[in-house]
């Protein structure tokens, strides 16, 4: 087993540099200069899905646009629709474009890896698919599109709760149309919109600058899989950890992790899942998790 401590400054700077590459939506009411810095709402990152790779409820799939590769950890919570607004389930080949956001936990890690609450599968059919906030008068942030609404358009949201036309305005929306008008700003009466409002449970966690501090301070790299403190990243996410003398079992909520050192397969609840490295004594007492799992606890 190949094992060695890293740096952690220079392997900081080196996943900070490769995840600078996504694109951003942006939802401002003012076209900012080119000296202010404006805090996106959506991190959105496109590509061809080149892999996919299932493990328990979440499923993987790698994207890669020129020499740019990212990872979309997508569960049943995702909305994946095509562009027409169709829902759709995501295969090896579509050219995807996702939407996450930006103020959701994440760990720094390479490939960048992002839980998103939106993928748009992009097909030859007409239609176009659109995320952006939209104002009290349905104009999107970009000043580049409004929204003419009606009582008949399919409406939704992401929490599942229900919502009128009288909800959209000063919201992030999905909005799938198929024409618009020659104007400035072009308008548009869509056929579909959904609210992009966040779930209480992307919320849980503000501790996400700690959690990257712990990372980026305290790792080994085994085999090529980037190893992580489990007992002190877990309790920080707000889960009890009790010491089976194997191993450790996590509880938080509904939720119940069983893991055994020197084993890939782990409990989840009743269902089994597996690490790609299994977790390691590395250091006197400290079991040492795959990094990847720090994002399945966060989630």
């Amino acid at each position: 087993m190949k094992m060695t401590k890293i740096v952690p400054l220079a392997m900081t700077a080196l996943l900070v540099g490769s995840t600078a590459v996504a694109n951003t939506t942006f939802a401002t009411n003012d076209v900012p200069s080119e000296q202010e810095q404006v805090q996106p709402i959506f991190i959105k990152v496109a590509g061809t899905i080149e892999s996919v790779e299932k493990r328990g409820n979440v499923s993987y799939y790698s994207i890669k646009e020129g020499e740019n590769i990212n990872t979309l950890a997508v569960t049943a919570d995702t909305l994946v629709f095509d562009n027409t607004g169709k829902k759709v389930e995501l295969k090896k080949g579509d050219k995807v474009i996702a939407h996450t956001f930006a103020n959701k936990p994440m760990i720094l890690i390479y490939p960048p890896q992002y839980s998103p609450e939106v993928v748009i599968v992009e097909t030859e059919e007409m239609g176009t698919a659109s995320v952006g906030t939209f104002d009290s008068n349905l104009l999107d942030a970009n000043l580049s599109l409004k929204l003419n609404v009606s009582e008949e358009m399919e409406l939704s949201s992401l929490s599942g709760k229900e919502v009128k036309v009288s909800d959209l305005a000063e919201k992030n929306l999905l909005v799938f149309y198929t024409v618009t008008t020659r104007s400035i700003p072009a308008q548009t009466s869509p056929h579909k919109v959904v609210v992009l409002d966040q779930k209480d449970n992307d919320q849980e966690n503000e501790t996400s600058p700690v959690i990257e501090e712990i990372i980026a301070k305290d790792f080994y790299e085994v085999n090529g899989t980037k190893m992580v403190p489990l007992r002190q990243l877990a309790e920080e996410l707000g889960y009890k950890v009790e010491s089976t003398g194997k191993g450790a079992i996590l509880s938080k909520g509904a939720k119940t992790y069983t893991i055994t050192r020197g084993e890939k397969s782990y409990g989840y609840n009743k269902a089994l899942r597996y690490f790609e490295v299994a977790p390691a004594l590395l250091e006197p007492e400290k079991t040492y998790v795959p990094v990847q799992f720090i994002q399945e606890l966060i989630n």
